[in-house]
């Protein structure tokens, strides 16, 4: 077949003038598939920022879990950022405002990406990035509260043969209804042995009212107190370093507590983990994943509570437990740690922090470690 001329292939596909509407004519078909395609294209947008809003959410969410266990237990993330705003134009502080602002700079050490986050995201975008990351944060403590719960049953029947075991589901035969836990959280100062000691926190009577000001025996080395000095082995027990171990690196690792951190770099091991399954997804330790290098005050503080807690009947996660305040406890730890009276008080709670940081995450990495909290390596 002879092709046309160029004159008729012209012709072929002259330009048709529009109608009285204006529109030039196009068939139905023609039609139909430019709305597809308008659709399609919108569609594909849709999805694009459903899955971008997605991953927002799981960032904001999965860096939320830090909060509760290294900045904070109970202050709400907008109370650190209306003191920090507020010291621009206010220049005096009151020791609970100093202790804002350093949760403050703890957040930002944290999350370096928040505090310009906050300056550049609108109003509505701030505050729903506020709501998921204190999602992740409550997300968090109640995992551990959960691990706890089951752990410090399995340890404290291991350990002391109890007559009354522990059950992993029942939290209402613990607290001073429990020998045990009892012993546990009496004040250290008093004696659970003394009967009359005893009777008196069970019935709760007024010179025996176990506040939140005392330290309670789980927290010293041992399970025992020096009478000549109170601080000796404060804040060293077995079940605190266990309980860390379980947070922080894993249940597993617990089981070390009783080893002086030879040889267990957990973060090395970890990097370690990862490099030889290379493309395989691995559960990695809390630690690795928020690049945590030291034992940290606050960190502390939140375990500690978590173990009173686990020992506890309570079975809910609240703030006040009977006359005991746990935010005010934990105040009472971090202030022990942060708001040091002198030199020599100050001396020894950085070789304390070096102890714990030696029983976590091993002797090989310390001295790495001495000046950086948080690496980003």
């Amino acid at each position: 077949m002879a092709e046309p001329e160029p004159e008729a292939r012209h012709q072929a596909h002259t330009f048709t003038l529009p109608d009285q509407s204006g529109a030039v004519p196009t068939s139905a078909e023609v039609r139909a598939k430019h709305r597809i395609a308008v659709l399609e294209e919108e569609l594909e947008m849709i999805k694009q920022d459903r899955g971008t809003k997605q991953r927002k959410t799981t960032f904001y969410v999965a860096q939320g879990r830090v909060i509760r266990r290294m900045v904070v237990l109970y202050t709400n993330l907008e109370d650190l950022i209306a003191e920090n705003d507020r010291r621009y134009e206010e220049q005096e502080s009151t020791r609970e405002q100093d202790c804002l602002q350093y949760g403050y700079i703890l957040l930002v050490q944290v999350f370096p990406w928040l505090h310009e986050g906050l300056a550049e995201l609108d109003i509505d975008d701030c505050e729903d990035m506020r709501k998921k990351l204190k999602r992740g944060a409550d997300v968090a403590c109640g995992d551990d509260t959960s691990t706890l719960k089951d752990l410090v049953a399995a340890w404290l029947n291991k350990d002391f043969h109890p007559s009354q075991l522990l059950r992993s589901d029942d939290k209402q035969s613990r607290g001073f209804l429990h020998d045990v836990c009892g012993n546990f959280l009496c004040p250290a100062e008093w004696d659970w042995g003394n009967n009359h000691v005893k009777v008196g926190i069970c019935e709760r009577t007024s010179d025996y009212i176990v506040f939140e000001n005392s330290w309670p025996l789980f927290l010293d080395e041992g399970y025992k107190i020096n009478g000549d000095n109170l601080e000796q082995g404060l804040f060293m027990s077995k079940i605190l370093v266990q309980a860390f171990k379980a947070v922080f690196t894993s249940p597993s690792s617990a089981k070390e507590a009783d080893r002086d951190g030879n040889g267990a770099d957990v973060l090395e091991n970890n990097r370690r983990t990862r490099r030889q399954l290379n493309q395989v997804k691995v559960k990695t330790c809390v630690a690795s994943i928020i690049n945590m290098r030291k034992v940290t005050p606050r960190s502390l503080a939140y375990v500690i509570c978590q173990v009173r807690f686990a020992l506890s009947s309570v079975s809910s996660w609240r703030t006040v437990d009977g006359d005991f305040d746990y935010e005010v406890f934990w105040n009472n730890v971090v202030d022990f740690f942060e708001d040091v009276p002198g030199p020599v008080a100050q001396h020894r709670v950085t070789k304390l922090l070096e102890w714990w940081t030696r029983k976590i995450f091993g002797k090989t990495i310390r001295k790495a470690l001495e000046d950086a909290t948080f690496d980003s390596d």
